[in-house]
């Protein structure tokens, strides 16, 4: 690499035409970006199977779910789980400010369980026997590890583990994402001709044919992922209106957040009253929501203030075709009887503008269309992950045949600069993400605060990563992260059967698709990094077609 400038490549965004503007934009914008929004991006998509890796990672609650397929509907009536819960609440928990009873899932069946916040403003939660309302007892329960599970990549996703400073962070990336989107369109001059060409074993012109194919190919999914994403936190990243209506002060925020989720909350009167039979509540919401009852809050139980919510269940049928997630929802005064408020499923709390920031969540979130809408947002968002790689590698694969001199004499120590972050923004984070399972099933059940490890163990390996690829060569660096990445993905299902005696075969055998799907997909993971070491290691006279090809002039 030479340490030259080459002529008139000092180039800038106030040089050249518009379309040359907006490729510097899309240029520099993409680079600076590009690792970050690769890691929120690829987080986001293992996200979507939040469920599944959940479930992967507690297999102590196997065994259980297969016995609660397995043993008799327990026939406590819903009248019965309801006084039960009530019960329970009165002797363990009186003093508490609210009070949620979970009485069955939509046929009447399942658990039985109550949730309070407790002293500290905590949620916390019981589970009592479907059979005689007692609560479940602790020590003859299986233990179960304490992990985050699939939810560790979905915090990541918006807020990388770090609260408000990390939702700034990524909505920032956001923006810039939506910029470099709009301005490569800019830059494309024949954009659709683009997405139908790729020229294999050319080099550089590879990877810019990969890099518009996946781009183009997804366009429609990055604008709308992009722009939901900002949606969602809409009212984080522009809070003028609401400090102009309710103030700046901790109080006022809480003022607005309490209106928002608890539109048309009492306070206490101060008044004692015992709170009523609920099944009445329950039978009337069912009736005026149309659903069956999910859940029953009470608001300040034991004063006359007190108000009774019935929420409904969401039927699968109706989730699918749904944008808006909420469920249907009955309000009650304790005292009176009187219906305060009706929500049907589907409609929102606040108004128009709530309605639309929940559709924005859904298109964002894909709780509707079942599991063949949560595939194509998974295939996107690998493709649009694999955009963002390919614009990254391929800013260096340029520069490695032509030396441009952006940053004078530091040109150099910036290129290797931008190597190792490429490998480590995208071999690095998949280590980092396969590690992440492997923790869970190698660190001690017992330990302290168990999730943060499992997670120290993410963020870990991928510092190291990046200290690896600094450390080493471009090319070795790629060849042993890739290489690590391959043997921790071939090698989980080995993993889990060691650690819990469940092999995949199995698995599948017995109808578990969740577990079999999580490690399919390592092992298919591990395969493709296999091969993109053995096709790093060909000579370049078998993966290029032409030398010449090599020297190909690509405007980006």
């Amino acid at each position: 690499m030479s340490e030259k400038p080459e002529q008139g490549a000092l180039t800038g965004a106030g040089t050249g035409g518009f379309r040359q503007a907006h490729s510097w934009l899309h240029t520099w914008c993409g680079l600076w970006f590009s690792w970050l929004l690769f890691a929120v991006f690829l987080t986001g998509t293992l996200a979507v199977f939040e469920e599944p890796i959940t479930h992967w990672m507690t297999p102590e609650h196997h065994a259980e779910e297969a016995a609660e397929r397995s043993k008799p509907q327990p026939t406590a009536s819903l009248s019965q789980r309801l006084a039960w819960g009530i019960d329970y609440m009165r002797e363990h928990h009186l003093s508490a400010s609210m009070w949620e009873l979970w009485p069955a899932d939509a046929q009447g069946a399942g658990d039985l369980r109550v949730y309070w916040f407790d002293s500290n403003r905590q949620y916390a939660a019981a589970q009592l026997s479907t059979a005689d309302g007692s609560p479940s007892q602790p020590a003859n329960a299986p233990p179960v590890r304490g992990t985050q599970g699939g939810h560790h990549f979905v915090t990541f996703h918006y807020e990388l583990h770090a609260g408000t400073v990390g939702l700034w962070i990524v909505g920032i990336a956001a923006l810039a994402m939506l910029v470099a989107l709009v301005s490569g369109v800019i830059t494309h001059k024949r954009i659709f001709k683009d997405f139908f060409t790729f020229r294999a074993k050319k080099g550089q012109r590879s990877w810019l044919d990969a890099h518009n194919a996946v781009a183009v190919l997804t366009l429609p999914f990055q604008f709308m992922i992009a722009y939901t994403g900002l949606a969602i936190s809409a009212s984080t990243f522009m809070p003028a209106g609401i400090a102009a209506h309710y103030g700046t002060q901790a109080a006022d925020k809480e003022r607005f957040s309490a209106e928002m989720n608890e539109p048309g909350k009492p306070a206490p009167s101060g008044k004692p009253m015992a709170v009523p039979d609920l099944e009445p509540f329950v039978l009337r919401g069912q009736q005026l929501m149309g659903q069956p009852v999910r859940a029953v809050v009470v608001d300040h139980p034991g004063d006359a203030a007190a108000r009774i919510g019935v929420y409904g269940w969401n039927d699968e049928a109706s989730s699918k075709q749904r944008l808006s997630p909420t469920s249907g929802m009955a309000m009650f005064s304790a005292a009176t009887g009187e219906v305060l408020q009706v929500r049907l499923p589907g409609a929102t709390d606040g108004g128009n503008a709530t309605l639309a920031q929940s559709v924005m969540g859904g298109l964002h979130m894909v709780p509707f269309g079942g599991l063949a809408l949560k595939w194509l947002y998974f295939t996107c968002g690998l493709m649009g992950s694999a955009m963002m790689a390919t614009g990254a590698i391929l800013f260096m694969v340029k520069r490695r045949n032509k030396h441009l001199g952006e940053f004078g004499a530091s040109t150099a120590r910036v290129y290797r600069l931008i190597e190792g972050l490429n490998v480590a923004a995208i071999a690095g984070l998949g280590v980092a993400c396969i590690g992440y399972l492997w923790a869970n099933r190698l660190v001690p059940l017992g330990i302290a605060h168990r999730d943060d490890w499992e997670i120290g163990v993410f963020f870990a390996l991928w510092a190291l990563s990046l200290l690896h690829a600094w450390c080493r060569q471009p090319k070795a660096a790629w060849r042993e992260q890739l290489g690590l990445l391959a043997l921790l993905c071939v090698l989980l299902p080995a993993l889990n059967w060691m650690t819990t005696g469940e092999m995949l075969l199995t698995q599948m055998l017995h109808g578990d698709w969740e577990s079999a799907g999580v490690e399919g997909v390592a092992v298919i993971t591990g395969v493709l990094a296999a091969w993109a070491i053995r096709w790093q290691m060909r000579p370049a006279s078998v993966r290029l077609k032409s030398p010449k090809a090599v020297a190909v002039e690509v405007s980006q």
